[in-house]
C-alpha cells in the first residue's frame, strides 16, 4: 500500500481540497411544456420524452 513519505503542507492540502466540488445539475427545456428537465429523461410536469406520451401525468 502507497504511503507518504513525508507529510504535505496545510497550503499543499487545501488547494488540493479546493478542486473537489460540486457541479450543478444541467436542466434542459422540455420541448412541450418548456419546464426545466432533467437530459434524457421523461418530463415530470407533461410526461412526455422524445416527443411521446410516455408517462401518466
Amino acid at each position: 500500500m502507497a504511503v507518504p513519505k513525508r507529510k504535505m503542507s496545510r497550503s499543499n492540502t487545501r488547494s488540493r481540497r479546493a478542486n473537489w466540488k460540486a457541479t450543478a445539475v444541467s436542466t434542459v427545456a422540455c420541448p412541450q411544456c418548456k419546464s426545466p428537465k432533467l437530459p434524457h429523461t421523461a418530463c415530470g410536469v407533461c410526461g412526455t420524452y422524445n416527443g411521446r406520451q410516455v408517462l401518466e401525468v
